[in-house]
């Protein structure tokens, strides 16, 4: 699989915010709070993590998945997986 860079990531998840879970573009940057800034809850937090795993096909850990507040923290945690 082509190695994926940070930004391309932030896009992918960026684009599951827009589309699937209805967040406005104007919200979506690397510091937004999944739960306080853009309003998700924890069955958000996870179909992102089940999309994001389609595409790495790798799975992220319990303990890793606990640790995502914001949306770097995903984009940090699937470029780790992908390492």
């Amino acid at each position: 699989m082509a190695k994926y860079t940070k930004e391309e990531i932030f896009a992918e998840v960026k684009n599951i915010l827009i589309e699937e879970l209805e967040v406005p573009e104007n919200a979506i940057n690397l510091d937004a709070n999944l739960f306080e800034d853009l309003d998700l809850d924890s069955i958000d937090a996870v179909d992102i993590a089940v999309r994001m795993q389609k595409i790495t096909n790798k799975k992220l850990s319990p303990e890793e998945f606990k640790k995502i507040r914001t949306i770097n923290d995903i984009v940090e945690a699937v470029y780790a997986l992908l390492q």
